[in-house]
């Protein structure tokens, strides 16, 4: 069956899923010209348009719905393009090329799968009500929320990224958090064990609860709180709600159900160029299995969506073929990184440990068997050596004579990498795929500052980890074409970080909120300036180093 549409000689593309990856399929398509050739209906099961997961936490920090959004509506309200929200896909009939929702039937000729990924949640006996509540949408936080409410407990199973910003939602809301993680250490899959302890003894300093090698059993009512979780032997920990942040799981229940091929471990199967075993069938994001493998963070889901909206443009797009998992975040506060082989599992790798156990800071790196070549690392407490490393990783530059200079303190022999060093190859923004040589254009074509090089390249609008190293190479470009350069730390405050600094010791302000009330602008900050005050604040009053 063929379903193009007669009136306007343009065929039918559907894709199913308005998360981020969906979304930014959709932006692909737009900008390729897609609705001069299709007639693209886009289904979300949420009731609100794509949002921001990555930054879902300031959800309980002040942002609401409209400003995580990832677009404005009008995008849209192009004619050609329509988007149905709160209509999930209930079923694919691939014969017919159609799919199935309650608001009836659509045909397609092409379709795109960007379904995402559920919240995994262990059989435990009992976990039911409010003790199993998950974290992984607005509706979610809003029922996480809810039941916080006059609570004095709260206890996230998981102690993985997820869990992390979890356990520091419920912190936000009050309660007294905790998290259970069965492994024996925090962040199994990114940091190795001298890493997980450190990250474990900076969140216990910070009044968070970490119980490892915990495997919850069952739940039961308790004492002294509503619940008690009672783990293997006779252990156990009482809380009033429980939120399970114990991993994802691919959404590929639809293509089960239509009879697609799927992954060995789940995931609807897809070749290089993201086809499923349907040639009218794409699968993008968390949904799709590449080699068997799963990919969980933003970045690599954007390359899928570029290559496909390529494709479907009539153009020829990068074939995928992987992608890198490096990840630069904030875990309740606290600074992690971790950049390739974080442990070290490739033949004849070696690897150098700074540790600091007064400040419970940890880095490590990890360098090929000649000791030339950066493979991975792992960083706990300070990202500051994040981009430095991450770009001798990708780009293959030859280390310095001394390797472990590159993770010693600033001030000890620590040699830095400058934007001049860069190819122009280097990638800058994984989320969008810019590089340096993208950046140089934009500023060779008139951008002058930073708003306008990302309003050009997207570059800092994904997760927004790459915003200082950005920051770095645009100010670089322009000081090399003999521009001057604004000094403004960021769009939030007109001043130099020193200036700040100066504001912070002789007004006595204590934190980010009432320094951006009184010399900036915005009710938020960004990725550059809530770290940089953050460190400030911690340097001026002998603070932990927060996410304010």
């Amino acid at each position: 069956m063929n379903s193009t549409d007669a009136s306007t000689d343009k065929q039918r593309l559907i894709v199913v899923g308005n998360g981020m990856v969906g979304h930014h399929c959709v932006e692909q398509l737009l900008a390729g010209g897609a609705l001069a050739h299709y007639r693209i209906e886009v289904f979300g099961e949420e009731a609100q348009r794509a949002y921001d997961r990555v930054h879902l936490s300031e959800y309980f920090g002040g942002r609401d719905a409209e400003s995580l959004a990832m677009s404005a509506a009008s995008l849209y309200e192009a004619e050609g393009l329509t988007l149905h929200l709160g209509c999930p896909v209930l079923g694919i009939d691939r014969e017919a090329r159609e799919v199935i929702t309650a608001n009836g039937s659509f045909g397609y000729d092409k379709l795109v799968l960007a379904t995402g990924s559920y919240p995994f949640v262990p059989p435990i006996e009992g976990a039911e009500g409010d003790s199993r509540l998950v974290y992984r949408t607005l509706d979610d936080l809003d029922g996480i929320r809810a039941a916080a409410q006059g609570k004095r407990r709260g206890v996230v199973v998981g102690g993985g990224l997820l869990g992390l910003e979890a356990a520091n939602a419920l912190k936000s809301l009050g309660l007294e958090a905790h998290v259970v993680e069965f492994a024996p250490r925090l962040m199994p899959v990114q940091l190795d064990d001298f890493g997980g302890a450190a990250l474990k003894q900076r969140i216990e300093d910070l009044g968070v609860g970490v119980h490892l090698s915990k495997a919850t059993q069952s739940i039961s009512a308790g004492s002294e709180y509503r619940y008690r979780m009672n783990f293997a032997g006779d252990d156990f920990l009482e809380t009033d709600l429980i939120v399970f942040s114990a991993g994802i799981r691919p959404q590929d229940a639809l293509a089960r159900a239509c009879g697609l091929e799927l992954g060995p471990r789940g995931g609807i199967n897809i070749n290089d160029q993201c086809l499923t075993s349907d040639a009218h069938i794409f699968a993008i994001g968390e949904c799709a299995a590449w080699n068997g493998s799963i990919f969980g963070l933003v970045a690599p889901g954007y390359q899928m969506a570029r290559l496909v909206a390529a494709q479907l443009c009539g153009q020829e797009g990068q074939p995928f073929l992987g992608a890198d998992m490096s990840t630069k975040l904030k875990l309740l506060g606290v600074d992690v990184g971790s950049i390739g082989d974080a442990h070290g599992a490739m033949p004849g790798a070696k690897s150098y440990r700074y540790i600091d156990e007064a400040t419970s800071s940890y880095r490590r790196l990890v360098v090929s068997a000649d000791g030339k070549q950066v493979l991975g690392a792992v960083l706990v407490g300070d990202n500051s050596y994040y981009d430095t490393l991450l770009q001798y990783a990708q780009n293959g530059i030859t280390l310095p004579e001394d390797p472990a200079s590159l993770i010693m303190p600033a001030g000890e022999g620590a040699p830095a990498l400058g934007a001049d060093a860069l190819p122009d190859t280097a990638t800058i923004c994984s989320c969008h795929n810019v590089s340096k040589g993208a950046i140089c254009a934009a500023i060779d074509g008139g951008c002058s500052d930073i708003a306008g090089v990302k309003a050009c390249t997207k570059a800092a609008s994904g997760c927004g980890g790459c915003s200082a190293l950005l920051k770095q190479v645009v100010e670089h470009e322009l000081t090399a074409r003999g521009v001057e350069v604004d000094k403004s730390l960021c769009e939030h405050f007109a001043y130099t970080r020193q200036e700040l600094y100066h504001f912070v010791r002789v007004e006595g302000i204590e934190s980010f909120e009432a320094l951006l009330a009184k010399h900036g602008k915005g009710h938020v900050g960004c990725d550059i300036c809530k770290p940089a005050v953050g460190s400030i604040l911690a340097s001026c009053w002998n603070q932990p180093i927060m996410n304010p």
